[in-house]
């Protein structure tokens, strides 16, 4: 009896240390890097990132052909209000998205997510007057694409914090993934099933895609009180000159590559003379290459800083719009697929990193406010730059609108280059890792 209850007197003290010691760690500073269940996590990103994302980037394929079948009355520019709608809202609403991932965790809100998308697909199949479009795909879609890619990239940072870099580009390879497979599909299926099934067959994948990645996401960081009690919009972050510089950087970002990626079939078809479905295969490279782009510049930012490997990849893509896009884009067809595989792979490192970028101005229980925040105001830019370069190939030519983008992208990389600096403690150090 009495050795019993010295057993029991032994024990308890190291119980209630351990209990203790287990509560003063914080899940900030105590990220697994790794292993079977947060690797998991970074497959639920890519499956939900897929259609969600990877719809978003290849949406100029069904663009075109809505200017060349049910909307051929239409400009190139109101055809492009379609698509801007969509990937506005799927970038501005991640403003109110961010803080509820952040009060309540990602469960409820990638499931509202992807039934709604998969609603807006089938939808979409039946749709046949512009008005429906764009209440369908602009409007639909833009809202549950918001709940599906601001969240599937929040709930990343809560497993990575060292190699953050890497595991959201291979979670963002999924979105390449989707930007790659999509225009296949739909080249091979429109022609020979027609539209209305062509996007059904979409629907299908899309929805195999979400019924695993919502089965996989699992959230580490429990939401906090403090997140709670915080207001949905708290525009006071952008009083950090860091995060208000690169929100800006980014503004421009979303120019080029959306801008780009909603003109490039039609850019193709009506400043070329190459085959008719040029426009699909361009998409198709680019977004191929980008899988790439996304993955190797996010392993090399975790060694050398997430700013300058980004610093890096904007002026690398910046040289090749200036060098090929702008004197051979519509002379050589060889020149074409040169510069769309170098911008896919320029571009690919863009959409990786700055997501690790946003996660080093903040703590991961505060990415999903920063990051939605942020993209609240970037996402102006996909409202316009699509009809902007409709416009801009029909009245001034192809040549003027890629020298509009080059020039925007300029702009872009002096923000950025500042943003880095002020992440410096405004100074000017070129080797420093950061």
């Amino acid at each position: 009896m009495f050795s019993t209850r010295t057993r029991s007197r032994s024990v308890r003290p190291h119980s209630v240390l351990d209990e203790e010691s287990s509560l003063e760690i914080d899940p900030e500073d105590d990220f697994p890097e790794g292993g079977l269940r947060a690797w998991l996590v970074v497959a639920s990103a890519w499956l939900l990132l897929l259609p969600s994302f990877g719809f978003m980037v290849a949406i100029g394929t069904l663009q075109d052909y809505w200017a060349q079948h049910q909307l051929s009355d239409y400009s190139a520019r109101d055809v492009g209000w379609i698509p801007s709608v969509f990937t506005y809202l799927s970038s501005a609403l991640g403003l109110f998205v961010g803080p509820l991932f952040d009060r309540y965790g990602p469960r409820w809100i990638a499931l509202v997510g992807s039934c709604g998308y998969v609603i807006m697909i089938f939808l979409l199949a039946e749709c046949k007057e512009y008005w429906q479009m764009l209440l369908c795909c602009g409007v639909l879609g833009g809202i549950m694409g918001a709940m599906l890619t601001t969240t599937s990239l929040a709930v990343v940072a809560h497993w990575f914090k060292a190699r953050r870099g890497l595991a959201q580009g291979i979670a963002m390879v999924g979105s390449s993934f989707g930007g790659l497979s999509i225009p296949l599909i739909l080249r091979t299926t429109l022609p020979k099933y027609g539209y209305a099934w062509s996007l059904r067959i979409l629907g299908f994948e899309f929805m195999a895609c979400f019924i695993i990645g919502n089965f996989l996401m699992k959230a580490r960081i429990p939401p906090s009180a403090a997140a709670k009690k915080q207001a949905i919009i708290s525009l006071h972050i952008f009083g950090d000159l860091r995060f208000s510089l690169f929100t800006i950087s980014v503004f421009g970002f979303e120019i080029v590559l959306f801008g780009t990626l909603g003109i490039l079939p039609t850019y193709a078809t009506l400043s070329t003379n190459f085959g008719p479905d040029t426009g699909f295969y361009l998409i198709s490279v680019l977004n191929g290459v980008s899988c790439i782009g996304r993955i190797i510049p996010g392993y090399v930012a975790d060694k050398i800083g997430r700013f300058n490997s980004l610093l890096i990849m904007i002026m690398f893509t910046l040289v090749w719009m200036l060098a090929l896009w702008l004197p051979l884009g519509t002379k050589s067809l060889a020149a074409l697929y040169a510069f769309v595989a170098l911008f896919g792979f320029g571009t690919g490192s863009w959409m990786a990193l700055t997501p690790a970028c946003v996660g080093q101005l903040c703590r991961a229980g505060e990415f999903g406010r920063y990051y939605g925040s942020m993209y609240f105001v970037a996402s102006l830019a996909t409202l316009i730059c699509i009809p902007i370069s409709g416009e801009l190939v029909q009245t001034v030519g192809a040549q003027s609108m890629v020298g509009f983008f080059c020039a925007v992208l300029a702009l872009s990389l002096v923000c950025f280059a500042f943003s880095r600096w002020a992440c410096l403690g405004r100074r000017w150090v070129v080797r420093e890792k950061v």
